[in-house]
């Protein structure tokens, strides 16, 4: 073949780190709500006790969280936008037994890289705060500002480089959704922080810091009087699993799973393997099609457990996933065993909750059933009544027909009839 017409082999070369991170924002940036998990995660990292969040457009045009953690060092501003630099982890042992929300060191410079970025922090002692600011992952040197101990964190024009992300954004509505949800997520895994979100420069809700022991309160104000009226605690303890939690009665089900919060160790998770321990567990109490409503916490000991399988860190491995699932399926079916034997579950005195309602559950009445009346033919009375039949020793029949007889408040072995067929015994 000529030479105009041989293939030209491409040449391996280095990428430019602006591109780097822009392809490590296509895993780690995936909406406006990946921003803010990302953001509030290194304040709740930080010790910060007061996380407040803004946004604009659905996330899009602004969003700004701000903390009262310890605060970044002028030294350590522009170290903290480049990639895999992080202050959570020192060497490979501390890879093993991560107790941090975050530790890959690629949420800011991912953010950068993909947005116009500001970060004004001042440390506890300082006299100033310092400020660096950015845009598509190229910042400017710290200068001094005045702000108060923590940090203030600005996210604007999300994807203003990169207009194919853009265009794969969901309305304002569906953006501002998806940001609701994981506020709620955190805000329930860390109780003892208060929390507070505005939108559109309207503030639009607030949640002040509980005590750990008085969490239940905090899961009534994210989830409302329904769920905390039904609902009951589940505490569990085994072989070095614990559970703390709250799961919803059968009849408070849902139509889809939109109420349901796991965690593990404090961090949200969706664990494909959990999620069947506890939809396993209610499967006997439940409709087909519905779904339980649940709030859940599991701790188990950090060296037993892998975070570090996907950038989002929504994905964990456990050691022995077996262990783990059978622990939780069998805290859950014990929690919902009073359901099955409607005891403490019932809210009147049938045993039927109020609360529930399903057009093609029959409740027995009060009254108990009478007989069917089959009469037997006469024929049948004549051939059973002839003296040759007399060891078959059915003297009764053709006389006065007999009933069970049923007290009005037992419920007959079999059941009540819902309904007499002509010809069917």
């Amino acid at each position: 073949m000529g030479s105009n017409s041989e293939q030209q082999t491409a040449r391996i070369h280095r990428l430019a780190n602006t591109l780097i991170n822009q392809i490590a924002a296509g895993e780690v940036v995936e909406r406006p709500a990946s921003v803010v998990k990302e953001l509030i995660e290194n304040s709740v990292d930080a010790g910060a006790t007061e996380i407040r969040v803004w946004v604009e457009r659905g996330g899009v045009k602004l969003i700004r969280v701000a903390d009262n953690g310890h605060g970044i060092a002028r030294s350590d501003l522009i170290l903290a936008t480049e990639r895999h630099a992080t202050s959570k982890l020192s060497d490979l042992k501390d890879l093993s037994g991560i107790q941090t929300l975050g530790f890959r060191g690629e949420a800011l410079p991912s953010v950068a890289s993909v947005s116009r970025l500001g970060i004004k922090s001042r440390v506890a002692g300082t006299d100033s705060g310092w400020e660096v600011s950015g845009e598509g992952g190229a910042f400017s040197a710290p200068i001094p500002t005045s702000c108060a101990k923590g940090t203030v964190v600005v996210v604007e024009d999300l994807f203003f480089n990169t207009p194919a992300r853009r265009k794969f954004l969901r309305t304002e509505k569906t953006e501002r959704s998806h940001i609701e949800r994981i506020l709620r997520c955190l805000a329930l895994a860390s109780p003892g922080v208060s929390f507070s979100l505005s939108i559109d420069r309207k503030l639009y809700w607030q949640l002040p810091e509980v005590d750990s022991a008085l969490r239940s309160h905090r899961i009534e104000k994210i989830l409302g009087q329904d769920f905390s009226a039904n609902s009951k605690q589940i505490i569990g303890r085994a072989s070095g699993i614990s559970l703390i939690g709250w799961i919803g009665l059968p009849a408070y089900s849902r139509s889809q799973a939109d109420r349901q919060y796991l965690f593990v160790n404090g961090r949200v998770v969706k664990d494909v393997s959990l999620s069947h321990a506890v939809r396993r567990a209610y499967s006997d109490v439940l409709y087909r099609g519905r779904h339980p409503a649940y709030v859940l916490d599991l701790k188990v000991d950090p060296m037993t457990i892998d975070v570090n399988v996907h950038p989002t860190k929504n994905e964990v491995r456990f050691a022995d996933a077996r262990s783990v699932h059978d622990f939780l399926y069998r805290e859950v079916v014990q929690a919902t065993a009073d359901t099955r034997a409607g005891s403490n579950f019932a809210s009147n005195e049938s045993g039927w909750p109020e609360t529930s309602y399903d057009p093609h559950r029959i409740k027995p009445s009060k009254s108990y059933q009478r007989g069917l009346g089959l009469e037997p033919s006469d024929a049948v009375k004549r051939f059973v009544g002839s003296p040759d039949n007399d060891h078959m020793g059915v003297e009764t029949v053709g006389k006065e027909r007999i009933e069970p007889r049923v007290e009005p408040d037992e419920v007959p072995p079999l059941g009540y009839a819902l309904a007499q067929l002509k010809g069917a015994y």
